[in-house]
Order: C-alpha cells, then structure tokens, then sequence
C-alpha cells in the first residue's frame, strides 16, 4: 500500500494556556492537520493537564480535527463524555484498558475515529488482534506524562514493523507517533511508516509556526 499523506498534529501540551483560542487559530492558519489533545488524570502518568469541559470550550475557536490522547485509567467511563466535547479521534492506552476490543468499539459507536496507543516498552503483541478495529495506532516514542522530553529512537523499529504488518495485512490504519519529534528527529520515523507526526515545543515554541511546521515536512521530503 502506498504511505499515507503526511499529517502534522500540534500537541495542545505545549501552547501557552492563557491564549489558547488564538494559540489554536494561529496553528490553523499555519497548516496544520489536527489539534492533539493529551489528557493526563495524575493516576496514569505523574501529570494532570485538563478535561472535556475545556475540549468543549475550545471546540468552537478550532475547525481541525480534535485528536484526544486518553493517559487516564478507566477510559471506558469518560468516553461519551469527550465525544460530547468534541474529540474526533479518541485513543486509549493499551496498557489501562481490560476490554481493548470493546473499547475500541464503543469508540466508534459513539462517532469517534478509535486508537490505540503504545507506551515505548509495550509490545505491538498487545494490539496485533485490534488492529481491523483502529483508525490509528499511537506509539510513544517518549514515555508519557510531560512535555519536552526526548526523543527514543528505538521507536523508529516500531513503527517499521507496525507498517510492515498493516501493509500485509492490507489495513488502513494510521500510524501516529508522539515524543521528540522535531525537525531532527522526524524523517526516520517517517520513513519508517508514520504519517501523523504529534509536535509540541516544535511548533508552539516557535513564534512562526507556519515556518515550524513547514520545515517538519521540509525534513520529511529529505
């Protein structure tokens, strides 16, 4: 199967929280693909970040698909909830879900475009019977919790061989990849088969971010 186009996500984590509607219409106008949402319950991961009241709030100043990355436990009771907010793609982690499956499935019941996510020391075992039920599939190539850390290239063998075992098995899925990802870092996980590539201080720590997010498509086409 020929690699699907390029998407590039800006991960609301790294915006400046006091603007964040213009925060949102500035990346907008800067091309980008969709808004990546990380919610983070201090239970999961060692961070709270915030919840589907502030997705609804945002949804109005924001055409781009909203990308909710679910770090919670117990995803299954807040579904409904986020889709009501807004999100268009929900992801759950592997590793908090008992019903992977069914999860996935409730996801798309309610709308939703359904993912699953991977932590770096997860084995893609755990999702090899869910993939015909994803949209896309998340891998992590930091670990999650913050902001700003750095890139694990041993997710770039992932991610070959997720795209290797889509291709086989003639699925459509996504492959998204979240962590590290910055202008110097993006081509090989590219190469290897990501195509929605989730950004944070790359583009919202830059001041142009038209420029920030041409140059991670720049080091794509290398």
């Amino acid at each position: 199967m020929s690699a699907p186009p390029l998407q590039v996500a800006p991960s609301l984590l790294s915006a400046d929280f006091a603007r964040l509607a213009e925060e949102l219409r500035d990346v907008e106008e800067a091309g980008a693909d969709v808004l990546h949402l990380d919610v983070m319950d201090g239970h999961f991961v060692p961070n709270i970040t915030f919840g589907p009241p502030l997705i609804a709030a945002l949804r109005e100043h924001c055409k781009l698909p909203f990308d909710v990355h679910l770090m919670i436990e117990e995803p299954d009771r807040y579904l409904e909830d986020f889709r009501k907010a807004g999100a268009d793609w929900i992801s759950v982690h592997a590793e908090a879900v008992p019903h992977l499956q069914r999860t996935l499935a409730r996801i798309a019941e309610l709308g939703a475009k359904p993912g699953v996510v991977l932590n770096p020391g997860s084995s893609l075992s755990l999702i090899e019977e869910v993939l015909p039920d994803c949209h896309h599939v998340l891998l992590m190539s930091v670990n999650p919790g913050f902001g700003g850390q750095a890139f694990l290239k041993s997710q770039v063998d992932k991610a070959r061989r997720l795209r290797e075992e889509l291709d086989r098995r003639g699925l459509p899925t996504l492959i998204e990849m979240d962590g590290g990802l910055a202008p110097d870092t993006v081509a090989e996980p590219v190469a290897a088969g990501v195509s929605v590539v989730v950004a944070g201080s790359a583009v919202f720590g830059r001041d142009d971010r038209g420029a920030a997010i041409r140059a991670i498509r720049e080091a794509c086409e290398r």
